[in-house]
């Protein structure tokens, strides 16, 4: 498809009340490998475990034309201050279930039973892709090499998400 973008322009968000850019170690990797792909990061930022702000940047982002993905690293976990999925969900259009279903599979393969542990979600806010991943470096890895990754390969067969893009705002 010709109108497909060039570059898939993402964002990424480092959800942490105990992360700051020293310490923030799976923001730092996602942006290398998204750009090792031939991606743009057009903004990342590390947020604190607070819904109102994660609501509030990730609305920026989703208003903004040139991202068409935000990745959340963080925040999916089971504690009293993991509100990533809480904060997200509602500015979800749709929800792609496929996500945690497939990352689950990816990751019981490394962590075993242990992946119950993680509220990884996905979904669709206006015309942006939204990810919320694990802020471990095994769970970002997971989710990136072995489902991410390929479904922003826009050569990726029998389908991919970068394909989808132009049609995202279809209503």
């Amino acid at each position: 498809m010709s109108d497909m973008p060039e570059k898939v322009g993402f964002a990424v968000m480092t959800v942490s009340d105990t992360r700051d850019a020293a310490s923030d170690k799976t923001g730092p990797w996602l942006r290398d490998q998204i750009t090792a792909e031939g991606h743009a990061v057009i903004d990342s930022a590390i947020i604190p475990d607070d819904v109102g702000q994660i609501q509030e940047k990730a609305r920026d982002w989703i208003a903004n034309p040139s991202i068409h993905a935000i990745i959340t690293t963080g925040g999916t976990g089971l504690t009293g201050r993991d509100v990533t999925p809480e904060a997200l969900k509602p500015l979800f259009d749709k929800e792609i279930d496929g996500f945690a279903a497939v990352f689950h599979q990816v990751s019981f393969k490394s962590v075993g039973v242990s992946t119950l542990q993680s509220r990884a979600v996905a979904g669709i806010a206006g015309a942006t892709y939204i990810f919320a991943i694990p802020g471990s470096t095994g769970g970002c890895k997971d989710a990136w090499n072995h489902v991410l990754r390929a479904e922003f390969d826009r050569n990726h067969r029998p389908c991919n998400l970068v394909e989808l893009i132009p049609r995202l705002s279809e209503r």
